[in-house]
């Protein structure tokens, strides 16, 4: 996974990006048929063909460019069709809608580990190759994209009931706001994707280590680690960008930024669809925290806890719930 990520983050010619993507699919594919449950394969297959359908899509597009401009460099990316045929390949490789239909599903049937590998890392090697060819890309179709995502990952989200279900929806309306500010502040994009990995793997590792995998279980988590599951009140909230937590910054500058672009309709629509995705942060946030007993959860409580907290989540926590207060 590192190896096919440093490689296309460090390449200039296509064939190496090409490559790098290549290399990161056939190395996330163990790691999520792991368990060898059908669901855990189902998923598998899904994420490979639609993985390799968008490396063939890419390899396509990169070809005609170079076959009308005799250039393999990243970013001389100048052939129309090129740039539309690319976008799209990106777009089925991050999961943005229309694309999104696999991205739920494949993160529905792995572990919460590996989820959290799919949601983190695997956006970053196409989100590069967005930033490389980021100034011949098309601005309608990409704010086309992001406003579809942004509002299908609060539509959707809005009726699930497992945890991994409902972060590949939010997922799914961060990538929005990432592809939303490309073009006009590709550094913008990249301060996004930070954040948001930040703010993801402290929830993942609080799921990971109170072991919950739907509403239900979240209901009686709070018997386990009632600290941790405080924080991660906090953290969802932060996710929402409620301020003046971490995940208010990145919304605040790209609102910023499609003003001074003067795209105030845009920036109010998205301002406005990203309501959806707060109402089931909250409704998370609500059964991690605010209902305590009598509770309305009709399983055993959970006294026992099986796994030992992650060393590594007091300080991520910390970080995604207190870098804005902390560094104004």
């Amino acid at each position: 996974l590192a190896l096919g990520t440093t490689i296309t983050i460090t390449s200039n010619h296509w064939a190496m990006a090409w490559t790098g993507l290549e290399i990161n699919t056939l190395a996330i594919i163990p790691l999520i048929s792991k368990s060898h449950h059908p669901r855990a394969i189902e998923a598998t297959t899904k994420y490979f063909l639609t993985q390799a359908a968008a490396s063939t899509l890419l390899l396509f597009s990169s070809m005609m460019n170079a076959w009308s401009t005799g250039q393999w460099d990243i970013s001389q990316l100048t052939y129309p069709p090129s740039c539309l045929l690319l976008t799209t390949a990106i777009a089925i490789k991050l999961g943005l809608a229309p694309f999104h239909f696999w991205f739920p599903e494949v993160l529905q049937g792995s572990s919460l580990t590996t989820a959290l590998l799919l949601s983190t890392l695997m956006k970053l090697p196409p989100t590069t190759i967005l930033l490389l060819t980021s100034h011949s890309l098309n601005p309608t179709l990409l704010t086309a994209m992001s406003i579809t995502s942004i509002a299908l990952g609060g539509w959707m989200g809005l009726n699930q009931t497992q945890t991994r279900k409902i972060l590949a929806f939010s997922s799914i309306s961060h990538l929005g706001w990432m592809t939303m500010i490309i073009i006009y502040n590709p550094k913008l994009t990249l301060l996004t994707f930070y954040m948001y990995t930040l703010m993801t793997t402290s929830i993942f590792l609080t799921l990971n280590t109170t072991n919950t995998l739907k509403l239900s279980t979240l209901l009686t988590s709070w018997t386990k680690t009632p600290t941790l599951n405080t924080t991660l009140m906090l953290t969802l909230l932060s996710l929402a960008g409620l301020p003046p937590l971490t995940g208010f910054l990145p919304k605040w500058l790209i609102i910023q930024e499609l003003t001074k672009q003067e795209m105030t309709a845009t920036a109010t629509a998205i301002a406005l669809l990203s309501l959806l995705g707060l109402f089931f942060y909250l409704r998370l946030a609500y059964c991690s925290t605010i209902t305590l007993p009598p509770n309305p959860s009709n399983k055993m409580k959970q006294w026992s806890i099986k796994k030992p907290t992650n060393t590594l989540t007091p300080p991520i926590t910390s970080l995604s719930i207190l870098l804005l207060p902390l560094s104004p």
